[in-house]
């Protein structure tokens, strides 16, 4: 394998290079997809990023084709296309991909995990088939979000992650709040197939995580398991918005609730969509451009 692995590498822009990291499937239909890895490689020029796509052997004009179509910017140019001599492929897709510190979490790749601080909480998160390593900065920020509430002193018993993609939200708040049962939930199938191998990988309690293939909310795990005093959604402002109602009442009174995979200038609409389902916003982080939310259910007077 490590013989016929190949890149195929086109500059693309910050935007694109964004929405190919929250990008669960770019290959649908493709038996063998590429992996993708997109990076910022020079930090004086923060809107020119690159998008790298690591083949087990070599590439034919069609996967070609089907890169380029991800990035419409460089439509006009021809890729770079060169074979990575005796090297394993989906670890050279990790390579850009450095360990990240985010509170008290640690998060890597297979490629850096030799030195592990004694003092965090770690897991082993690789790129590949799913959005969620923890390297964009909604899930570093719900990681940072995780972490300011644990130190606040909140407790949780039922946690439900919406969208969870690799898992890794669940996995973080499961390691805080040892005591809680999560339902973790992805409207896409392979991210639940990710979300299962992760767990095992990062010695889960598999006992207290129920996993499902949803659209939002809607299955029976959240119709049995609610109320849930700890909802997280990291998906994207539209379906935000547009799954508030269901969203909402699946959250306890008094419940807490994390919304992130938003813009800083989309944060007025979201917030908005969720006071009028009665929940209040508490706290904000915001990462880069994007928004990490906190927002409070009220209780209701008797």
């Amino acid at each position: 394998m490590s013989a016929e692995s190949w890149k195929i590498t086109l500059p693309c822009t910050r935007e694109e290079g964004e929405a190919l990291a929250f990008a669960t499937d770019p290959f649908p239909g493709m038996e063998e997809p590429p992996v993708l890895n997109t990076l910022e490689p020079d930090e004086d020029r923060p809107e020119n990023w690159l998008v790298e796509a690591f083949t087990e052997g070599k590439p034919t004009p069609e996967v070609i084709a089907a890169v380029q179509a991800l990035v419409p910017s460089a439509a006009r140019l021809k890729p770079v296309v060169e074979k990575v001599e005796e090297q394993d492929w989906v670890t050279l897709s990790q390579s850009g991909l450095e360990p990240i510190r985010a509170g008290r979490f640690y998060v890597h790749t297979s490629a850096h995990g030799a030195v592990i601080p004694s003092d965090a909480t770690v897991f082993r998160i690789d790129a590949g088939r799913a959005f969620g390593t923890g390297h964009h900065y909604t899930t570093t920020g719900c990681l940072m979000m995780l972490d300011r509430l644990k130190r606040q002193g909140a407790r949780y018993r039922m946690i439900a992650d919406v969208g969870t993609g690799t898992g890794l939200l669940a996995f973080a708040a499961m390691a805080l709040w040892p005591r809680a049962h999560a339902v973790a939930t992805d409207i896409d199938p392979v991210s639940i197939e990710v979300t299962a191998e992760n767990a095992q990988a990062n010695g889960v309690n598999e006992d207290r995580l129920a996993l499902a293939v949803a659209e939002g909310v809607d299955h029976p795990l959240y119709r049995e398991l609610a109320p849930f005093d700890l909802v997280i959604a990291n998906i994207l402002a539209q379906p935000l918005i547009e799954l508030a109602p269901s969203i909402a009442a699946t959250i306890a009174q008094g419940g807490t609730l994390i919304l992130a995979g938003l813009l800083n200038t989309q944060a007025e609409a979201v917030t908005a969509a969720y006071r009028r389902e009665g929940l209040r916003p508490a706290d904000t982080i915001r990462n880069g451009d994007w928004s990490i939310l906190m927002l409070r259910k009220r209780r209701r007077m008797r």
